[in-house]
């Protein structure tokens, strides 16, 4: 979702000749005051991020919004920041009928009093969805309740600004409440968040490409953020008389590991732009032997590879143990391979060969055709199973095709550039 983000930022600050302008501040600061806080200049949103499960519903009761959708925490760390920033819940969950979006039409009502310069106030229109959310705070109350809202405590608001600070809150808060789920956001991402900036750039390279630079990126800097300097390094007089408070270009440097700018995106971008191939996802390991390559090449299916595979290793297994000191092995081996390619010539009928592909048609009918052999011409302790496996293996050597002939060896190689070298 930072990402998702950071790409958008990144977008809106390419200028009419699609470069960044010289001093553009947009950036995002990663788990700090919240998930990630997004800046531009003085601006600035704090983004709560939350990856509802697809077992579980959408948000049903203000309650449920408050606490597990993090509405309290980002209600907090709002009050903490002077009411300045405005806040975003990026959740997955939806929102149910009834009080949560009677809460989000009251947010998006207050919005706009807010937006044209209005003072926002508690009004009776609005006080329902308002009393509800405070009523929501207190009901958990803990470490996400203010600590001058607590009865007795020093500076305690009353009650009345409790509620005129909620409805500043819901002015100033934005929820996006359907986004792609956890489980689909890598398939989705690539042509929901990176294309419209390679296409706005006007790149010809994949998508997806571009989405893991970025992705990278952030992962980095959310994981990976890097020690403080103040956590490693004794604070030697770091309060002496005379000494200023830091300024906020140096806070800011203190969290450079935490932070991404749009300069860094665009290092990124244009390094996947550059070199799209190192950046593009693995595909799904696949087989590269000649067996497996020929059986595809005849549209076997990958269940069938697999267990041929299997069997052809099972098979050798069978006969490196048998020529290991028994004498007649090696001629009991030559003879079933005789068999076996005499019922691969016969079930490789002119009816079979009609269609474009016919392989997966071969495995089966060779199957049934090896079970049909009589027990007295298989060798002691050989199963049908084992003797599918002979097939598999006459296949490894080019002695059977699953499809007209081919040459296996480029077929191999244009497989494993096709793959990107993932093998199994």
């Amino acid at each position: 979702m930072a990402a998702a983000d950071g790409l958008e930022l990144y977008r809106q600050a390419l200028g009419a000749d699609k470069r960044l302008q010289d001093g553009e501040s947009r950036r995002i600061l990663c788990e700090y005051h919240e998930d990630w806080v997004a800046l531009h200049g003085d601006a600035a949103e704090l983004v709560s991020a939350k990856h509802r499960d697809p077992s579980t519903d959408a948000y049903r009761t203000l309650n449920e919004l408050t606490h597990e959708g993090g509405l309290a925490h980002l209600f907090l760390r709002w009050r903490a920041l002077q009411e300045k920033p405005t806040c975003r819940l990026a959740t997955s969950g939806g929102l149910a009928n009834g009080d949560v979006q009677k809460f989000a039409t009251t947010m998006r009502a207050l919005r706009e009093v807010r937006l044209s310069g209005q003072q926002v106030v508690v009004t009776d229109e609005h006080r329902p969805s308002i009393d509800k959310f405070h009523s929501a705070i207190h009901a958990n109350s803990g470490k996400y309740l203010p600590k001058d809202w607590i009865a007795g405590s020093e500076g305690e608001v009353s009650p009345d600004e409790q509620l005129r600070q909620i409805a500043r809150f819901m002015s100033m808060l934005n929820i996006q409440a359907e986004l792609t789920r956890r489980a689909d956001i890598g398939f989705a991402a690539p042509t929901k968040c990176a294309k419209p900036v390679v296409d706005h750039l006007g790149f010809d390279v994949p998508c997806e490409a571009v989405w893991n630079v970025v992705y990278g990126l952030f992962f980095t800097r959310m994981k990976a953020a890097g020690p403080r300097v103040d956590a490693i390094i004794s604070p030697v007089l770091a309060f002496a008389n005379g000494t200023e408070l830091p300024t906020s270009i140096e806070r800011e440097r203190e969290l450079a590991s935490r932070i991404v700018t749009m300069q860094d995106i665009d290092l990124a971008v244009m390094t996947a732009v550059a070199n799209p191939s190192a950046y593009g996802s693995l595909a799904s390991p696949i087989r590269l032997s000649r067996a497996a390559v020929k059986m595809r090449k005849g549209n076997c299916s990958d269940n069938s590879i697999e267990r041929g595979e299997q069997l052809r290793r099972d098979y050798q297994r069978y006969w490196r143990n048998r020529l290991n000191g028994d004498p007649t092995a090696l001629a009991e081996r030559e003879k079933l391979r005789r068999l076996l390619l005499r019922v691969s010539d016969r079930s490789d009928t002119p009816k079979m060969r009609t269609k474009s592909q016919w392989g997966a048609d071969f495995w089966i009918t060779l199957q049934d055709a090896l079970e049909a052999i009589p027990i007295e011409q298989v060798p002691s302790g050989m199963d049908a199973d084992l003797l599918l496996g002979g097939i598999s293996d006459l296949t490894n050597e080019c002695k059977i095709w699953f499809s007209e002939i081919f040459d296996v060896a480029v077929e191999i190689e244009r497989v494993r550039e096709e793959n990107r070298g993932s093998v199994a």
